[in-house]
């Protein structure tokens, strides 16, 4: 988080100096409008191939494969499967219902077999733990 914070205020504070240095150079004259806009166009691209390339080596690293052998192991259904990849999608019961075909009620049965299967209290830790085994 930190990283990130810090990140962004260079990234601020560079745009500002970018904006300081060319409100300078137009009232200097030395340079044209369209040079400065060229300029503030390149920065821009270059931050958002940076941004870019940082997004998809995080993206890669979170592309893991599904342990099938650890949904064996918790004893989920196909069913309960499905839904919870529609929880984790961050569907409610209603909208998960109407995707699947079925009841709301139907749906509140395979939530709570979920949570007792994955010793979860709440969806949102169902989630986490189903992250951290790797099944979603």
């Amino acid at each position: 988080m930190k990283k990130t914070v810090l990140v962004f205020s260079l990234l601020i504070i560079a745009l500002l100096l970018l904006f300081q240095f060319s409100k300078y150079t137009l009232i200097s004259g030395d340079l044209k409008i369209e040079y400065l806009m060229a300029l503030i166009a390149i920065v821009f691209l270059g931050i958002g191939i940076f941004i870019n390339r940082k997004s998809q080596k995080e993206n890669a690293a979170s592309n893991k494969e599904i342990d099938l052998q650890k949904i064996q192991q918790l004893g989920l259904s196909k069913r309960e499967y499905e839904v919870l990849k529609e929880v984790a999608s961050g569907l409610s019961n209603q909208e998960i219902a109407e995707k699947l075909f079925v009841s709301e009620s139907t749906i509140k049965t395979h939530v709570s077999n979920l949570l007792v299967k994955l010793n979860a209290k709440r969806r949102t830790q169902a989630i986490q733990i189903s992250k951290d085994f790797n099944i979603i």
